[in-house]
């Protein structure tokens, strides 16, 4: 053992022995109720230690906070139940203010009515109903989805290689690239401030300093960087307000600027909590899409398989002159192509990582444990989805059929997939992303052939580094790959549309009814 790590090693044993004094300190501190759920096995506890005991709900002292776990699908229904009580609007107010470092004025008008206890009225209770309006199934996400489709379209124009020559990518750069494009232009329309790369370059440097501004000692010191890029990103916003870029937007962009005029806060502050908000727009969609893909090509067999469901969904119509057009519709490939969207819904399973939180607003009862006021819970969907009693044996691999519609009887229910949330906080973006996804994956496979540079076996990155805001996983590494036209489809021209979406593809208890 090398000095190095010697020093690394004491230095651990110091820490966690630090840490752990902390901990009882804190347990001591502030005691534990016999009533309150049982407290972790260890103070660090991990997904291993939650699936070893069958407890569906933990606590964890934490310095100056209590923190509740619950780690059973059951218990999540019970909490979604009371979502006044147990609520997330104070919790998100509180993050926002932070993470966006808006004025004291608009953190006063955050916080009337924050939880929605007088009424429908104020910032919080209305910028929810303008999200859930613009982004629910129907002509304004039809919108928004077809100039989203446009650019993916364009997007893969360009990428591919002419007859016989082959380019090389990083795939999840380019993803990143593709989909801020598209998602960016289709939200903010033809100002999108995001068309300037400097801009979304500054928004990337500012998301990847986040828990530095949430939990840092003086952020004013310590995350100087992802603070200057914040207020460039801002700047930028501002700029987009003035020059009237908001009215050629979507109506989600609309929507959401139009309740904050209404709620009188000043235009700085509009455009922080944009910032802020961008990072549900845009951090989520290239991770998900870039496991898809990947695992599309390298699980055996799956690429054909999947390809065989792509194309029996492609038009192909030959005009006068020779030319051949093949068109994809998004809305029939939802509709005709069940294994495409097991393996897309098993990715999301399989790859993310987002927590549900709430406050805690007064002393009450989570069946037979107590909850106190002032602490937090969460629901952890990781925990849930490496469940092996839930989801059996084989929950570590990636099994593409696990959604089909003949596996109904092998996996548990709806309830238990917790990709986008659930209840009153249910993602309200999760079919603008849906659709975004397939599209540009499933255009892709239709027209390319990819294959690692290295011309080994596909490798799966870890994703150890994955930032404090994403829901799925992102690669710590990008993969080099070579792109050529699918044999074939040399010579074709493309077109991707959308039908209408009010028929939906239903993947949450909530869509069966789009029940809150």
């Amino acid at each position: 053992m090398s000095s190095d790590t010697k020093d690394y090693t004491t230095t651990l044993i110091i820490i966690s022995g630090i840490l752990t004094l902390g901990y009882f300190a804190t347990l001591k501190m502030f005691g534990h109720d016999p009533r309150e759920p049982p407290l972790a096995p260890n103070p660090f506890p991990s997904s291993a230690t939650y699936n070893q005991t069958s407890a569906p709900i933990f606590t964890i002292s934490l310095p100056g906070q209590k923190m509740y776990v619950v780690t059973k699908p059951e218990l999540v229904q019970s909490v979604q139940k009371q979502h006044k009580i147990l609520a997330f609007p104070p919790i998100e107010a509180k993050f926002a203010s932070k993470i966006c470092g808006v004025s004291l004025e608009a953190q006063a008008i955050l916080n009337k009515n924050v939880n929605g206890d007088e009424g429908e009225h104020g910032l919080s209770m209305e910028s929810y109903a303008g999200m859930r309006d613009a982004l629910k199934p129907g002509s304004q996400l039809d919108d928004m989805n077809r100039a989203m489709i446009s650019e993916i379209a364009e997007s893969i124009d360009l990428l591919q290689p002419a007859k016989g020559e082959s380019c090389t990518i990083g795939m999840y750069a380019w993803l990143r690239d593709a989909i801020t494009s598209a998602t960016t232009r289709s939200v903010y329309g033809p100002l999108n401030p995001y068309d300037d790369k400097e801009v979304a370059d500054a928004f990337r440097e500012f998301e990847s300093g986040l828990m530095t501004i949430l939990v840092g000692i003086l952020p004013s010191l310590t995350a100087r960087k992802p603070i200057a890029a914040r207020a460039k990103v801002v700047k930028a916003f501002e700029k987009y307000y003035k020059a009237g870029g908001v009215q050629q937007a979507s109506a989600f962009a609309r929507n959401r600027y139009q309740v904050e005029i209404d709620n009188n806060v000043p235009l700085e502050d509009i455009a922080r909590y944009e910032v802020g908000g961008s990072i549900a727009v845009l951090v989520n969609t290239a991770p998900a899409a870039f496991w898809l893909l990947l695992l599309l090509h390298s699980h055996p067999g799956l690429l054909d398989d999947i390809r065989r469901e792509i194309d029996a969904c492609t038009e192909t119509t030959t005009d006068e002159g020779g030319s051949t057009t093949k068109s994809i519709n998004i809305t029939t490939l939802k509709d005709k192509s069940p294994l495409f969207l097991s393996s897309y819904q098993e990715v999301l399973r399989h790859r993310s990582m987002g927590t549900s939180v709430r406050e805690v607003m007064e002393d009450t009862y989570l069946g037979q444990w107590l909850l106190k006021k002032g602490s937090m819970l969460q629901m952890p969907s990781r925990i849930i989805h490496q469940d092996a009693t839930l989801w059996g044996s084989d929950v570590a691999d990636f099994n593409p059929r696990r959604f089909l519609q003949e596996q109904k009887k092998n996996r548990p229910s709806d309830a238990c997939f917790r990709a986008f949330g659930g209840g009153k906080t249910l993602c309200p973006g999760r079919h603008f992303a849906t659709n975004e996804i397939l599209a540009v994956v499933a255009v892709f496979v239709a027209r390319l052939d990819m294959k690692p540079t290295n011309g080994g076996e596909w490798e799966l990155p870890t994703s150890f580094n994955t930032n404090v805001a994403a829901v799925v996983m992102e690669p710590d590494s990008d993969i080099e790959v070579e792109l050529k036209t699918r044999p074939g489809f040399e010579g074709v021209k493309w077109a991707v549309n959308l039908h209408g979406s009010d028929k939906i593809f239903a993947m949450v208890t909530e869509d069966s009814g789009e029940t809150e």
